[in-house]
């Protein structure tokens, strides 16, 4: 009897690994284009651990590549202002400053490095959508911020979301709060013609910019 229990439970546990998921692994697979297996995902590793810890974001940087966002891959590989790879990481924002609470993400200076962070309730979002993120908060590589530079950030993401979608169409996951951003942004592309008249208008009117120079180094025109 003890042997036909053990016989039952190891049928059992070769079963979850061979057909069935976690539901943490699961999550994972539906974050990730198909070709982004685990066997590959361990093959482009070495080119992105520098940038953190977190897989998705070895996805999202690889999925940059073919697509206007190449720049800011390099970027965040290490050609930059500080010659440095780019330290990326899910955050709490709030604990930065309150006012950061509800911002999906921050480009941050500190010293001599530069860093990303991602709001933590973007970590379930499909790696298409956080690569676009990416190429918008990679464009900010110092201290100065500007009106003309949060315009080139917001619509080099809303491109590279709509190439991502050319790409990898499985990307667009209703219900995701980061992929209804990337929507926003690609409809306003659109509705522009592909030029950044209504995002431009977008950035204008956002409070949350209010008081920032029409310029900075690097963006000197709207």
């Amino acid at each position: 009897m003890l042997k036909k229990i053990l016989q039952i439970t190891a049928a059992i546990a070769l079963m979850t690994q061979a057909g069935f998921a976690t539901d943490t692994e699961q999550t994972v697979l539906n974050q990730y284009p198909k070709k982004y297996t685990p066997a590959y995902i361990k093959q482009i590793t070495p080119n992105y651990k520098c940038v953190g810890k977190d897989e998705i974001f070895y996805v999202a940087l690889d999925m940059l590549k073919d697509t206007e966002g190449m720049f800011s891959r390099n970027a965040i590989l290490g050609n930059n202002l500080s010659e440095k790879p780019v330290k990326i990481e899910f955050r709490d924002l709030g604990q930065i400053n309150q006012d950061y609470a509800t911002f999906d993400a921050l480009g941050w200076k500190k010293g001599k490095n530069l860093y990303i962070y991602i709001n933590n309730k973007h970590k379930d979002a499909p790696a298409g959508a956080i690569a676009a993120l990416l190429a918008h908060e990679a464009l900010h590589q110092d201290e100065y911020n500007s009106l003309a530079e949060e315009t080139y950030a917001w619509t080099m993401e809303a491109i590279v979301w709509d190439e991502i979608l050319k790409l990898y169409p499985e990307s667009n996951k209703d219900g995701d709060s980061l992929v209804k951003r990337e929507n926003t942004l690609k409809k306003l592309l659109e509705k522009g013609d592909y030029t950044n008249k209504y995002i431009k208008k977008t950035v204008m009117q956002n409070s949350g910019y209010k008081g920032l120079p029409t310029y900075s180094p690097g963006f000197e025109s709207l």
